[in-house]
């Protein structure tokens, strides 16, 4: 993809709703290469390598319709961008592990690469999808170039990789877009409306919400495990990196919510009513 110094916000757009799991086009790598821990998402150990015991030989699960039940609701939360189809297809050629068994090990390795690589992808083409000023805009443009072409690579060079050499400067930039975003939203806000925006890293499990405006509010790294978020307005609140499980979002407002992901909204328990930014599926899980 050419990218210039005035990206198209729509294209920026179309890039990242682009970017989902296509589990029919990869070869189960989510279900071996991570290392899975009994919990209430999961129902057993796995060791990273090991194939989960319901999978397939055709890279299907052989519990798919049933997973929550059978007590493996973190399978239904998980989505890796189209990571999985990257490696299969493109990294290691559409050569299946089954078939090649000598190119498991380092297939397995790569994965979680390419994951970090996808993540940090959708995170810059929404930034992009967004008004920007020229110089925010070209800054960002640089960095999906980038990623693009650092997906493209080989096995090895993959594996070689400085991960933090790339996070850093973009979670710096990410931070300035959140900034310039969430200001402009904030300038909308009445006087008598005006309140705390700045809840990085914030403990709020459990806590109550329900109808709330936490409009343009940072909740990076927020705790909201099984918050009541229901009926809140979240427009403009940057998510980056916040634990979403159990939260209510039934009826709220995350439209214009900032770097939500699908892991996040999969996590949570939401309905029809619940508001959710293009790029984001409703999970088939909730309520009406």
């Amino acid at each position: 993809m050419n990218m210039d110094n005035h990206f198209n916000q729509t294209k920026a757009k179309k890039f990242r709703e682009n970017l989902y799991s296509d589990c029919s086009q990869c070869f189960g790598l989510c279900c071996i290469a991570l290392n899975i821990v009994t919990s209430s998402d999961f129902a057993m150990n796995k060791p990273a390598g090991k194939p989960c015991p319901n999978l397939q030989t055709g890279f299907r699960c052989d519990i798919h319709e049933h997973l929550r039940e059978k007590g493996f609701r973190g399978c239904t939360v998980f989505d890796c961008l189209g990571a999985g189809q990257m490696v299969s297809h493109h990294t290691f050629k559409g050569q299946s592990w089954r078939v090649n068994p000598a190119i498991g090990e380092k297939m397995f390795r790569v994965f979680p690469i390419m994951e970090q690589l996808y993540e940090m992808m959708a995170y810059v083409s929404e930034a992009l999808s967004y008004s920007l000023t020229s110089s925010l805009r070209k800054d960002l443009s640089v960095q999906l170039e980038q990623l693009e072409t650092l997906t493209k690579s080989d096995d090895n060079a993959l594996l070689a990789l400085d991960m933090m050499k790339y996070r850093m400067p973009i979670n710096e930039l990410l931070l300035k877009i959140s900034l310039y975003i969430r200001n402009e939203l904030i300038a909308t806000i009445t006087s008598k409306n005006k309140r705390k925006l700045e809840y990085r890293g914030v403990d709020w499990m459990g806590k109550k919400f329900r109808g709330k405006d936490l409009r343009a509010t940072d909740l990076r790294g927020a705790y909201l495990i099984a918050a009541d978020l229901q009926d809140a307005d979240l427009r403009g609140v940057d998510f980056i990196g916040a634990d979403l499980r159990d939260a209510n979002v039934s009826g709220a407002n995350l439209s214009t919510s900032m770097f939500l992901t699908q892991m996040q909204i999969n996590s949570a328990n939401g309905n029809l009513q619940t508001k959710l930014p293009s790029h984001i599926q409703r999970p088939f899980h909730w309520s009406n």
